[in-house]
């Protein structure tokens, strides 16, 4: 790692087309500006390292989730739906799905 003193307004070059310019220094931080191509990421490391480590939260809870509901419709806890065109179907109102099994409360 490359450690430098810079004030403020001095500049450091990176290649041919980076420059960090030092804006302002207040007490335990400093203020830089960088000119970089478009093309160029820039980021925080911090913010990075933040939205990687939700990304992977979000990942995991998709998985419990699957593998949730996975051993509820193994279990025959979750009753099925079909469409009522698929079976006879004797109730005078029409609905578009019927129960297949105990329906709780009924």
């Amino acid at each position: 790692m490359l450690v430098l003193t810079r004030k403020v307004g001095e500049q450091i070059l990176i290649g041919d087309d980076i420059v960090i310019t030092v804006l302002d220094s207040r007490g335990d931080g400093i203020r830089i500006g960088i000119d970089a191509p478009r093309g160029v990421k820039i980021q925080r490391e911090e913010v990075l390292r933040a939205v990687t480590e939700a990304n992977l939260a979000a990942a995991a809870a998709d998985a419990d989730g699957a593998d949730a509901l996975k051993a509820l419709l193994q279990s025959g806890a979750v009753v099925a739906l079909q469409h009522a065109d698929t079976e006879p179907h004797t109730d005078t109102h029409t609905d578009t799905h019927t129960v297949d099994g105990p329906v709780d409360g009924a």
